[in-house]
């Protein structure tokens, strides 16, 4: 393609929007255009590299024995009324009404359409198991789209869901998909990390995150450097630190004059912050939840959600506390009923601890568990954090940030069952369906590559996703023999099969050469004045930092090889 004839412009300086590096980078090169917040257009460039990721997809997809199909955007809500999802997913949902008032929505995935094809097509354990893929546009509502590509409104995706007759051929299934996404991202020359992570609103049992390491990310990833633990921080487990254990002394209250926060509280009564213990009040549906926990650590809402199966958690106000008849700043479960108590095992790592004592400017001093309260639930509501012990060998964990590129989950029976997709089983005796989800975000793994393959002049494309495999600077075009032998070169390496961007343009070197920086495409050649006059062709590959002069007659072999290097290595 002639860079003057394509539909491209790049830009010098970035976007005032654009938060990520992936961002600027994207919209500068001329990769993707944003039509209004979290909707964006895939301009040439951009859509080159889409369709090579899709492509890449579809091949690992097809060898792990998933069949693809197209599934509508438009979906009936009554299909989401029978999961009870439409509720789960809230106002994230895009709803919209045709002229007849029916309602409908724009799918944010899949799960109920493709479940509805199953329910009237397996009637038996011998329809089982398949695994169906599409790759289609999503939609959510986002409240704050940002980062460009990473976080929008709407986004191509490939979502694959597989179908069961028992566990075992889930759990062959489930392996197969995750080998099949490590052979994805490494063919697109990705690094990543699978963790331990959270099902979400979609729901379902085990489920595994692909990080892309990068700063940027919007994911921190906790992780054992010595093992093979890692865990979205959503999920993550870890050794807490043992407090001080002492003989328990008698509870006392002590004066705390407007002292509330557990900072306050330390400083005032001369304690370190894991010998007192942290109340958090959350609303969850119509009635409040009463969160404990040891003072240095803090409440994992994720966590505490999912005890309550999806139900809309947030912090209670100070007004709807007190009408519990609790004092905000001085609570604690010390004499209390009446409120649904969730504790943190870190309340028995340690004893005498400070507490609220349940009226203004008063606390505890040795509030003990069990002896001084009791709990309904106990259970890990902790952020887990790096330098805390790994649960698998003791050694300290890591953390680092994360953009997730993948998520593949074990759905089991939890859209199956409440949709009615059954089978009969050899006994002929009727039985749920058990399914599981493997999703991969296409344009938010372009974005990532992105993040992940950059420097200060430019993206930097593996050779595998990138838009063209070569670009082709011609300098001084205007010289009738340079234009001869930069067009006989450009049309014997298309001949040759490979994508070339021929930069035919009638710009400045330095244009010419800070563009290439910038879109990043795997390997440079330059044709000049003077690497005519010497029978050479100047070629440089985007990631080093010094150029070769090839013969001419050697170029194609030589090219064969650098593009042969996958990933850059």
């Amino acid at each position: 393609m002639r860079f003057s004839q394509f539909f491209a412009r790049t830009l010098r300086e970035n976007p005032s929007e654009a938060d990520t590096v992936s961002h600027q980078l994207l919209v500068r090169g001329g990769f993707v255009h944003q039509l209004v917040a979290g909707v964006y257009s895939y301009l040439p460039l951009g859509w080159r590299v889409l369709r090579k990721i899709e492509a890449i997809i579809r091949e690992e997809m097809d060898a792990a024995g998933a069949q693809e199909l197209a599934m509508p955007v438009l979906q009936p809500v009554e299909l989401w009324e029978e999961t009870g999802r439409n509720l789960a997913f809230g106002e994230i949902v895009f709803n919209v009404k045709d002229r007849k008032e029916h309602m409908l929505l724009l799918g944010p995935t899949h799960e109920e359409v493709v479940t509805m094809l199953a329910r009237r097509w397996v009637k038996s354990y011998r329809d089982l198991p398949f695994t169906l893929y599409q790759i289609q546009t999503k939609f959510r509502d986002e409240p704050r789209p940002r980062g460009g590509l990473l976080r929008v409104r709407e986004f191509p995706m490939k979502d694959a869901y597989s179908f069961h007759a028992d566990g075992e051929s889930l759990d062959v299934t489930y392996r197969r998909m995750a080998q099949a996404y490590k052979n994805i991202f490494e063919r697109c020359g990705l690094p990543t990390l699978m963790v331990e992570a959270d099902s979400g609103a979609i729901g379902g049992k085990d489920s595994h995150e692909f990080m892309v390491q990068a700063e940027s990310g919007e994911d921190t990833i906790i992780y054992c450097p010595g093992g093979d633990y890692a865990a979205n921080v959503e999920k993550a487990d870890s050794l807490k630190e043992q407090g001080e254990t002492e003989s328990l002394l008698p509870l006392e209250a002590v004066a705390t004059p407007d002292v509330k926060s557990i900072e306050e509280v330390a400083k005032f009564l001369r304690v370190p912050h894991k010998k007192t213990l942290k109340a958090v009040f959350y609303s969850a549906g119509d009635s409040l939840v009463f969160a404990v926990i040891r003072g240095d650590l803090d409440v994992n809402e994720v966590k505490l959600r999912n005890l309550f199966k999806g139900a809309d958690l947030r912090l209670a106000t100070d007004e709807e506390t007190r009408q519990a008849g609790l004092e905000p700043g001085y609570a604690s479960p010390i004499g209390f009923k009446g409120i649904k108590i969730v504790a943190d095992p870190s309340i028995t790592l340690g004893s005498n601890f400070v507490a609220g004592a349940n009226k203004k400017d008063a606390h505890f001093r040795n509030a003990n568990y069990p002896r001084d309260f009791s709990v309904d639930v106990m259970a890990d509501i902790a952020i887990a954090k790096a330098g805390e012990g790994c649960g698998r060998c003791g050694k300290p964990l890591q953390s680092t940030r994360g953009i997730e590129a993948g998520h593949i989950f074990k759905l089991e029976t939890a859209i199956s069952g409440k949709m009615g997709a059954d089978f009969l089983d050899r006994e002929g005796v009727s039985r749920t369906i058990i399914m599981g989800c493997y999703g991969i975000g296409v344009g938010r793994l372009l974005a990532a590559a992105v993040e992940y393959g950059h420097d200060d002049r430019g993206m930097i494309w593996p050779e595998n996703i990138a838009p063209f495999q070569v670009h082709l600077v011609g300098l001084n075009l205007d010289q009738p023999q340079v234009s001869s032998v930069a067009d006989r070169l450009y049309a014997d390496l298309k001949s040759a099969g490979l994508e070339v961007l021929y930069d035919d343009r009638a710009e400045s070197p330095g244009v010419k050469f800070n563009d290439a920086d910038l879109l990043g495409i795997p390997v440079r050649l330059t044709v000049s004045p003077r690497t005519i006059k010497a029978g050479v062709v100047e070629v440089k590959r985007r990631r080093d930092k010094e150029s070769t002069m090839i013969a001419a007659e050697a170029l194609q072999g030589h090219l064969r090889e650098l593009l042969g290097k996958r990933n850059g290595s």
